[in-house]
């Protein structure tokens, strides 16, 4: 795997630290900016929004702009917008922050995403999204539980001004080691032919299916530590340490998912899914400390073996127009992480309690299962035909 593939998943760790950490900030941002939990829970949603609007409107932007630097530019803002988050006082203005954050981090993942798949052969996309998204991975071990911590210990504008400092760093080193005029296969990608990639029916059925499956895991995930702590009666001290284990399962996952998507995308697909409906039905019928430590390591696990596997399989169905493809594949991820915290605040607003996010996450979970299924089925040649090479390639191994 070249260098820079890992630089890149180094640079995603700041980005993924932003995103993620906020599931253990929230009673402390709520307290500091007179909002319920709900409301605070609304600025994960802010982020997604960000994300959502940002990857292929950036993307299209971006297009022909020298990669390495479109990367270091982003990043730059990113973290300019989490210093503005770290000063203020209005909810607005953070609102505001962490959208004009996110909408950096969108720009990055889309070109950093088609830079990545772009370093490698065909057949090892989805171990180059594995180490990208292992950055994130990395994030929930070791950066989620730290904004955790000092937001406990210090202030949660503290672990902003951290974020903000990690992805300086980081807009060095994607100067430094990513080589310029990566990330397609064409070294002036044409936007007619990128618009080309959604005329396939099975990529918006792929695209659902990761909206969906991001939604189910973060409509519990963004209630974590209320679940913990109000529900299950953890002290606070124990949030970091549970939200580390999250992070301890979720490399697990990215380090196996990214080994089978190559070759068997929709058995873990399904298995991975399925895991992920299964622990969130626990988690709302059982939240006992006993049971919902180890459900978070299992449900890190699920889900994110199942990352690799869903970029794969929209890069597999865009073929030569991947830069696109993939940041509405990166939208698609945060229509999840959008509509997740929303639906899971209204159940919470609709006295249901915090555990029953784990009902409202499994339900979404299972809409996401169904469409694997129905995927792989528009993906089934005849009984009679004999698979092709480019057809086990484009369809991920849907055959076996």
């Amino acid at each position: 795997m070249p260098l820079a593939v890992y630089v890149l998943g180094v640079s995603a760790f700041a980005l993924g630290t932003s995103e993620f950490m906020l599931s253990g900030l929230l009673p402390y941002v709520a307290d500091d900016l007179g909002v319920s939990i709900p409301q605070a829970g609304l600025l994960v949603s802010a982020f997604a929004i960000g994300m959502l609007v940002g990857a292929p409107v950036l993307a299209v932007g971006t297009l022909r702009l020298p990669r390495r630097a479109a990367m270091a530019g982003l990043l730059l803002v990113f973290a300019l917008g989490h210093g503005v988050g770290a000063v203020t006082s209005s909810y607005g203005v953070l609102f505001g922050s962490r959208v004009v954050s996110a909408l950096a981090c969108a720009g990055f993942w889309a070109v950093g995403a088609a830079t990545a798949v772009g370093l490698v052969p065909a057949d090892r996309r989805g171990r180059a999204m594995a180490v990208l998204v292992g950055g994130l991975t990395v994030a929930n071990i070791v950066g989620v539980p730290a904004g955790a911590f000092v937001g406990q210990h210090a202030s949660w504008r503290v672990a902003f001004w951290g974020v903000g400092a990690v992805a300086l760093a980081a807009v060095l080193g994607v100067l430094r080691f990513v080589p310029e005029g990566t990330g397609s296969a064409r070294a002036r990608p044409s936007l007619g032919t990128e618009l080309t990639a959604y005329r396939n029916g099975e990529l918006w059925l792929a695209l659902a299916t990761t909206a969906l499956a991001s939604a189910g895991i973060f409509c519990a995930f963004s209630y974590l530590e209320p679940v913990l702590t109000e529900v299950a009666g953890l002290p606070e001290s124990a949030v970091p340490g549970v939200l580390a284990l999250f992070g301890i399962g979720a490399l697990a996952g990215i380090t196996l998912g990214g080994r089978l998507a190559d070759s068997r995308p929709f058995a873990v697909l399904k298995w991975g899914i399925g895991t992920v409906v299964a622990t969130l039905v626990v988690l709302a019928v059982l939240p006992r400390p006993a049971v919902l430590v180890p459900l978070v390591f299992l449900l890190g696990v699920a889900g994110f073996v199942i990352s690799p596997a869903l970029n794969a399989r929209v890069y597999g169905l865009a073929g030569d127009a991947p830069t696109l493809a993939g940041a509405t594949n990166v939208s698609a991820f945060n229509v999840g992480n959008m509509l997740g915290p929303w639906f899971g605040g209204l159940v919470i607003d609709a006295r249901a309690g915090f555990a029953a996010v784990g009902w409202a996450g499994a339900a979404l979970g299972a809409s996401a299962l169904a469409l694997v299924w129905l995927s792989q089925t528009a993906g089934r040649p005849a009984a009679h035909s004999r698979p092709t090479e480019d057809h086990v390639e484009k369809y991920g191994g849907s055959t076996r």
